[in-house]
């Protein structure tokens, strides 16, 4: 007997289109008064960089130049993909279950790494191979192999993104300020480097990287899987749900959807790595305007990891050549957020300081 998707109770969810129609440009107010803030502080204009940069966008994001990020939560999206089949991975597909379960027990690294960071964890399973003891929204026991046929009907593409929608409104409930984004399941950097490839029109071969480990022969049968299953099943780049369903993965349906249900409700929403960006540019292609609630970590190690960044408009504070995914790097854009906002909050003014201004200078 297979136990597909379940709710605790039937609500109402936001559905695909009520998201997009929800998404709204930034508060320009809000960021103005967090501006004026950040230029009122005894230090030299705009010394903290890209630290007042986050807290004036979170601000925008928000609509309240009070801006706070105490409250913070992960959601690794888990799903096992059928291209495993095809040798394009180390390890097998029973990596991805024993790392899902994992996530709760406080052993995987991001899980490690939210103690340090004081972030909670909600792992989802969106079609892990096996039943594991997570958040069930499972819409399949894993895709399709796409060296063979679509991974996912269009049906099945839409239910991920607005399984991702339903997870960040939740997660807004529940009375987080900022979401994390994070992931598991063996063989999405093939199905990440394949959606990338057609949504930016980038050659396979620069998408495309060793993952957890691949020699260099394993590396070319993996990017001669992605270009057969591009040349046989013909994703259509208008069309990001075609993409999706064709070459993707249920995982990166349900970022793509935390994306698009953060910047419906407010939220700001991190990026992690390759896996994790490649549903921000796949939300991007959905709604453009959902770039605005993003915000970038670090450039992944993986090669497509700053190209995806750079079509986003992002730069990304750290570069720390990680490629571990799980939401492992976007945990650690928290300090960095931490050491700003306790700026931003507890420093004085120039007016106390005994101190003249800076000026804006032309």
């Amino acid at each position: 007997m297979q136990k597909l998707r379940r709710r605790e109770k039937e609500e109402a969810v936001m559905n695909l289109q009520e998201a997009v129609e929800s998404i709204r440009p930034l508060d320009e107010k809000a960021m103005e008064q967090s501006k004026e803030l950040w230029d009122s502080i005894a230090h030299p204009l705009h010394s903290l960089g890209k630290l007042e940069d986050m807290v004036v966008q979170i601000a925008g994001i928000t609509g309240d130049p009070r801006v706070h990020a105490d409250k913070r939560v992960l959601v690794p999206m888990c799903a096992d993909n059928g291209v495993v089949e095809e040798g394009v991975t180390q390890t097998g597909q029973e990596i991805t279950a024993l790392v899902a379960e994992s996530f709760l027990q406080t052993k995987a690294a991001s899980s490690i790494m939210c103690r340090t960071v004081k972030c909670d964890i909600f792992p989802v399973d969106v079609g892990v191979a096996t039943d594991v003891s997570i958040l069930n929204r499972k819409i399949a026991y894993g895709t399709k192999n796409i060296a063979k046929e679509p991974a996912m009907t269009r049906e099945q593409a839409i239910q991920s993104i607005e399984t991702g929608i339903e997870i960040a409104c939740m997660m807004k409930e529940k009375g987080y300020q900022i979401m994390a984004t994070g992931e598991m399941g063996i063989g999405n950097t093939t199905t990440s480097s394949a959606i990338a490839s057609v949504l930016l029109d980038l050659p396979v071969e620069k998408m495309t990287g060793r993952g957890a480990g691949l020699s260099t022969e394993g590396l070319n049968r993996k990017i001669q899987v992605i270009k057969h299953a591009i040349e046989i099943h013909k994703p259509d780049k208008a069309d990001p749900i075609d993409v999706l369903a064709k070459v993707g993965g249920f995982d990166i349906g349900g970022i793509a959807g935390l994306f698009l249900g953060g910047a419906a409700c407010h939220m700001p929403v991190v990026i992690d790595g390759v896996i994790s960006a490649t549903g921000a540019v796949l939300a991007a292609a959905i709604c453009p305007q959902a770039k605005d609630y993003m915000l970038a970590s670090h450039v992944s190690k993986e090669p497509a990891g700053e190209l995806i960044l750079k079509a986003l408009g992002k730069e990304a504070p750290l570069h720390c050549d990680m490629c571990l995914g799980e939401g492992t790097g976007a945990l650690n854009l928290f300090p960095l957020l931490d050491t700003g906002l306790a700026v931003y909050h507890g420093m004085s003014d120039f007016h106390n300081f005994g101190m003249e201004a800076y000026e804006h200078l032309q």
